[in-house]
C-alpha cells in the first residue's frame, strides 16, 4: 500500500511542477500590464527566491563553497538564460507556439549530449532530431517566405531557451555528484543574475523600458510566482527522485497541455493548421525520446 501512495505523490509533484510552468505566463502578463517588464519581473522573483534559499542554507549550516564545483557557474549561466528566454517569450508571444518551440529541447539534447557528454547519437536519436526539425520547419514556414524563419522575438526566445534548457539538463547530469542544494541555488541564482543583466543591457539599448515605479498591485503576482516556482522546484526534485526518468519526462510533457488549454481559454494563443501539424511532430519526437527501454541519447 505504501509504494503506490509514494508513486502517486511523486506523479502529483511532477504534475504540479508542470502546471506551475504551464500557467506561469498569466501572472507574467498581468505584471507586464501593470508596467513591469518580464525581465524585471524574472529578476525580482528569482532574486527573492535565491535570497530565501541562501539564508535558509546559511542558517542550517548547509551553505557550501562552489570552489570544488566550477561547473555550477556554467549551470547558473545556462539555467539563467533558459528562464530569461522562456519567461520573456510566454509574456510577449503566442503561448502555445512558444511552448511548442521550447519543447524542441529533446532534439537539441541529442546534439548537446554529443557535444558535452560525448554521447554519440543512435539512429533513433537522429530520427527524433529529423522529426523535431521537420516540425520546426512546418511551424515556422509561411507561404510568403522562401525559408522557415522566426516570426517574432518570442519565436527566437523560445528556440534559444529550449536549447539552453537542453544544456541545463546535460549539466545537471554531469554535476549529479554535487550537493542538490548547491544545484538549486545555482539555478535560482542564474535566473536572478541573468535576468538582471539582460534587463540592464536591454535598458541601455532601448529594447527594455524602465517601467513604472513599484506598485502594491505587483505583490500578489510576484508572491504567486515565487511560491509556485519554489514549490515546483521542490516537487520536481521529489518526483524525479522516485520515478523512472522516462516516466518523469512523460508527466512533464503535460506542461504543453496546461499551457495550451489555459492560453486558448484566456485568449493568449490561437491554433492554426501549421501549429497543429508541426507541433504534433515536435511532441512525437519528445515522446520517442522518453519511450521506456530506449537509450537516453
Amino acid at each position: 500500500m505504501g509504494q503506490p501512495s509514494a508513486k502517486s505523490l511523486a506523479v502529483a509533484g511532477l504534475l504540479f511542477n508542470a502546471f506551475a510552468w504551464g500557467v506561469c505566463w498569466w501572472p507574467f502578463k498581468q505584471l507586464e500590464a501593470q508596467g513591469l517588464h518580464p525581465l524585471w519581473a524574472t529578476a525580482l522573483v528569482y532574486s527573492a527566491v535565491f535570497v530565501s534559499i541562501a539564508l535558509w542554507l546559511w542558517r542550517t549550516g548547509r551553505l557550501a563553497s562552489w570552489g570544488p564545483h566550477p561547473g555550477l557557474w556554467v549551470l547558473l549561466l545556462a539555467s539563467g538564460l533558459t528562464n530569461v528566454g522562456f519567461n520573456w517569450a510566454v509574456t510577449v508571444g503566442d503561448v502555445v507556439r512558444v511552448v511548442l518551440l521550447f519543447y524542441l529541447m529533446p532534439a537539441w539534447s541529442v546534439l548537446v549530449a554529443w557535444w558535452l557528454l560525448g554521447e554519440k547519437p543512435s539512429r533513433m536519436a537522429l530520427l527524433r532530431l529529423v522529426l523535431a526539425l521537420t516540425g520546426l520547419f512546418i511551424v515556422l514556414k509561411t507561404p510568403d517566405m522562401p525559408w522557415p524563419m522566426p516570426e517574432s522575438l518570442a519565436d527566437v526566445l523560445a528556440l534559444v531557451s529550449g536549447l539552453t534548457f537542453a544544456i541545463t539538463n546535460a549539466l545537471l547530469l554531469k554535476l549529479k555528484d554535487t550537493p542538490a542544494a548547491a544545484r538549486t541555488l545555482a539555478m535560482f541564482g542564474g535566473g536572478a543574475v541573468m535576468a538582471t543583466l539582460a534587463a540592464l543591457i536591454g535598458l541601455a539599448t532601448g529594447i527594455v523600458h524602465a517601467g513604472q515605479a513599484p506598485a502594491w498591485g505587483w505583490l500578489p503576482y510576484v508572491g504567486l510566482l515565487c511560491l509556485s516556482f519554489l514549490l515546483g522546484n521542490l516537487a520536481l526534485q521529489y518526483g524525479a527522485a522516485r520515478l523512472a526518468a522516462h516516466t518523469t519526462a512523460l508527466v512533464m510533457l503535460s506542461e504543453v497541455l496546461f499551457a495550451s488549454v489555459s492560453s486558448v481559454i484566456l485568449g493568449a494563443a490561437q491554433w492554426d493548421s501549421r501549429t497543429l501539424v508541426g507541433g504534433a511532430l515536435i511532441l512525437l519526437a519528445a515522446l520517442l525520446a522518453i519511450a521506456p527501454g530506449k537509450a537516453p541519447h
